[in-house]
């Protein structure tokens, strides 16, 4: 996405649209002041018509619609205002408004008619982001905002899988530092799980942990945790309650599970069609380290220096390195070599 950086001409009409939860404050003005009072517009179909009754009375040609990117509350209007006026919206960072007002003198005082007047002020510099260049970023951001709260919801239940496990098996599933720990996600982990909740905490055979394992368990782990199991105490006196429950949670979990796949499919279809001098860092993205080959290469040709890129799937690295590093050029338009995009 690159910015305009191109002065309107005085005569463009300009509509700054501050967001708000029910009303969006709008300024319509040209080069030579406010052509209406400011007014304040429901977020609907009936204030986007009364805008378009405004702009039809006072706009001889297409306006330039500055709103500011607040959150979601912005998205509703932005995405009709595009459709009626293709290439019209310019989208602005809270941020730069703050530092418009800053020039204006109102810095210190955050006001719907002060924010507008900044937005005003950036619209007529030619300052701003189209919409249409941000709208894949914007989708990335959704799936990624969406696959962050499924990785927490996936990470309550873990906890809960390995409670209710403990209830049924005690000693069973221990943590780190008490033994081998059993990690939920892997092929063990459901196989055990599976069992538990089919054999209300009894211990199972080995025919039949090997049956309900999703993936590869190697005879040995397998005969470690039969062998561990049996050395368990008994299951409590509502355990097949307890049973019920866990495979409930467990069908939960994998359905989450299977979620969370989906949409690092579509993240990484939507990933290569963004720019990567404009993503910033995500949650889930993983970063490695470069061969001091690479990291040489990509000095050579002008890039900022990094120490870290990724070439391998983001998904399967690390927990505690999963962030992505982006080369930023400098050179406009250059993008690191080692820098991926899927």
């Amino acid at each position: 996405m690159s910015m305009l950086e191109v002065a309107l001409d005085p005569a463009t009409v300009i509509v700054a649209v501050d967001p708000g939860k029910v009303l969006n404050r709008v300024w319509v003005s040209n080069g030579t002041g406010l052509l209406t009072q400011p007014v304040s517009l429901p977020v609907s179909r009936e204030g986007v018509g009364l805008l378009e009754h405004l702009l039809a009375e006072r706009a001889d040609g297409e306006p330039v619609i500055a709103v500011e990117a607040t959150g979601d509350l912005h998205r509703s209007w932005v995405t009709e205002m595009e459709r009626r006026h293709p290439g019209s919206v310019r989208m602005f960072a809270p941020s730069e408004t703050k530092a418009a007002r800053m020039q204006l003198g109102s810095g210190r005082f955050k006001t719907d008619d002060r924010d507008c007047a900044a937005l005003t002020y950036l619209a007529r510099q030619g300052r701003g982001r189209r919409y249409g260049e941000e709208s894949a970023v914007d989708a990335l951001r959704a799936a990624v905002r969406h696959r962050r709260g499924l990785v927490i919801d996936r990470k309550v239940a873990q906890q809960r899988l390995h409670a209710q496990l403990n209830a049924l098996c005690p000693g069973l599933s221990a943590p780190a530092g008490h033994g081998r720990s059993l990690p939920v996600a892997s092929p063990t982990g459901l196989a055990v799980l599976a069992c538990a909740a089919a054999f209300a905490g009894r211990p199972p055979r080995l025919r039949s942990l090997n049956a309900r394992a999703p993936g590869r368990m190697t005879q040995a782990t397998a005969e470690y945790w039969v062998h561990r199991w049996r050395a368990c105490l008994g299951p409590p006196a509502d355990a097949e309650a307890r049973a019920r429950r866990l495979d409930r949670d467990l069908h939960r979990y994998r359905t989450l599970q299977s979620d969370i796949a989906s949409l690092e499919e579509e993240i990484t279809g939507l990933l290569a069609a963004t720019e990567g001098q404009v993503l910033t860092t995500l949650p889930g993205v993983a970063v490695i380290a470069l061969p001091r080959s690479r990291r040489s290469a990509c000095r050579s040709r002008g890039f900022l220096t990094l120490s870290t890129c990724t070439r391998q799937p983001v998904w399967h690295l690390p927990s505690t390195s999963r962030r992505l590093c982006i080369a930023v050029a400098e050179s406009p338009g250059k993008a690191c070599p080692n820098t991926v995009t899927h």
